[in-house]
C-alpha cells in the first residue's frame, strides 16, 4: 500500500478501475482534470462495447473533448491506473494533454517507459510531462487479482 495519501484523481481512477473489473473488464480507470476540476472519467469497456478502442484513457479523452467542446485538451491532466499502450499514448499526444500520471508500469503492453516509448519518438509532436508510480501497489494488485480470477 502507498505510504502517503493518494491524490484525489488517482483515488478516483482506482475506483473506476474497480468498477471495470466488477463488470468483467480489465480493471483500468482514467480521470481527466483541468484547473483542479474533474472534466471526464472513463474505464475499460472493450468487451462491453464490443470496441477494441474503448480503453479507459480513450473513454476519458472522448468525454473531456465533448465536455469542453474541443479536440485539444491543453492544460488538462490525465490520471490513469496503468501505463498507456501505444494507441492511448498516441491519443494523449494528439489531444495535447499537458500532464500524464500513471500508477503501474506495464512492461508487456506499455508504450511510455516500455515498448514503443511513443513520447520519445521524433514523430511525436506533443510530449506531456509524465509522472509514474502513485498508486502503483494498488493498481498492480487489482490487475493481478483480476487475472488470477480468470485462470
Amino acid at each position: 500500500m502507498t505510504r502517503w495519501p493518494l491524490p484525489d484523481p488517482m483515488r478516483k481512477a482506482l475506483a473506476l478501475a474497480q468498477e471495470a473489473g466488477t463488470a468483467g473488464e480489465v480493471p483500468i480507470g482514467a480521470v481527466i482534470v483541468r484547473a483542479g476540476e474533474v472534466v471526464a472519467t472513463g474505464h475499460n469497456t472493450p468487451r462491453t462495447d464490443h470496441d477494441p478502442t474503448a480503453h479507459a484513457e480513450i473513454m476519458a479523452i472522448r468525454g473531456a473533448a465533448k465536455a469542453l467542446g474541443q479536440e485539444r485538451l491543453e492544460g488538462c491532466e490525465l490520471w490513469v491506473t496503468l501505463e498507456p499502450c501505444t494507441m492511448c499514448a498516441g491519443a494523449i499526444s494528439h489531444a495535447r494533454i499537458a500532464k500524464l500520471y500513471y500508477a503501474a508500469s506495464d512492461p508487456k503492453g506499455g508504450a511510455v517507459e516500455h515498448g514503443a516509448k511513443v513520447f520519445e519518438q521524433p514523430q511525436c509532436l506533443h510530449k506531456p510531462e509524465v509522472y509514474s508510480g502513485m498508486g502503483q501497489a494498488e493498481a498492480a494488485e487489482m490487475l493481478r487479482a483480476f487475472f488470477r480470477s480468470k485462470r
